[in-house]
């Protein structure tokens, strides 16, 4: 493709320690917590924080991390899907709900967090994290300033785990929403990330000319591989609240069966799920 300088491939393991330190934290803390409890965690609490902490291992160092910060903004959008659709809600499957509470007793936290994961705060503070760190000024200066890339990624994680908590939070001090009330607010989760990538993706403009002086990988131009980017965040936008969509309401239509026949036999009990 003319116009296009292409590098040869150049993949390198780079690790950041602050993301390994960050990752071995979290999961010696969960571990702590279970054994102080004397308990014993199920299969699928484990292998749902196993994948988030891979995914955040994978998409914060190595490849993926050279790609997305030095060559390819359609990578660094891959990135940020893994960090807001993926990681959030494996945390919340992950994280039994006296863990929860009990971390917000300790740090008296309780009010705050169950004011911020009420359906509009919750997607509020996710749009406004979104569109912020999208808006070419911030987005540049992140990838220019290492210590404002670990801010935009806590942040852009710490908001999605707030608009994900109305529908996966476990914790019984700041609780998820009836099923109905789920639905609804799957609906609107996709919108903030639709309207970024709509905006993105429409586009005349290149919004990130950090990227033009990159080399080319492959054969896309910047403003293509800007579009590509608009459009990767656009299609999980729809996709993953879909899939949640579906999950919730098979697990309403389980728990209504449920409370028939506890109604027309009130001593059987259904199954615990």
């Amino acid at each position: 493709m003319r116009g296009v300088r292409l590098a040869p491939p150049r993949f390198q393991m780079t690790i950041h320690l602050d993301v390994v330190i960050g990752v071995g934290v979290l999961a010696g803390a969960w571990a702590g917590a279970w054994a102080t409890r004397g308990a014993r965690p199920r299969g699928a609490e484990i292998a749902a924080l196993a994948l988030a902490l891979v995914a955040l291992l994978g998409m914060l160092n190595g490849p993926m991390h050279d790609l997305s910060d030095r060559v390819l903004f359609s990578a660094h959008m891959a990135q940020h899907l893994v960090l807001t659709l993926v990681v959030p809600p494996l945390v919340l499957l992950a994280v039994p709900g006296w863990m929860i509470d009990g971390l917000l007793r300790a740090a008296r936290l309780d009010t705050l967090v169950r004011a911020l994961t009420r359906p509009v705060p919750a997607l509020a503070l996710y749009t406004i994290a979104l569109v912020t760190w999208h808006l070419p000024a911030a987005y540049t200066r992140a990838l220019e300033v290492h210590g404002w890339h670990i801010v935009q990624h806590l942040t852009l994680m710490a908001a999605a785990t707030l608009a994900w908590w109305p529908v996966l939070g476990r914790s019984s001090l700041a609780p998820r929403l009836p099923y109905a009330a789920q639905i609804l607010h799957l609906f609107a989760f996709g919108m903030p990330m639709t309207a970024v990538a709509a905006m993105i993706t429409g586009s005349e403009a290149l919004l990130y000319p950090f990227y033009a002086e990159a080399p080319r990988l492959v054969g896309l131009t910047p403003f293509d591989d800007q579009r590509l980017g608009g459009v990767l965040m656009w299609v999980p936008a729809a996709v993953v609240p879909l899939i949640a969509f579906t999950a919730v309401f098979f697990r309403w239509v389980a728990a209504e069966r449920d409370e028939d026949v506890a109604v027309r036999d009130p001593d059987e009990r259904p199954a615990l799920r």
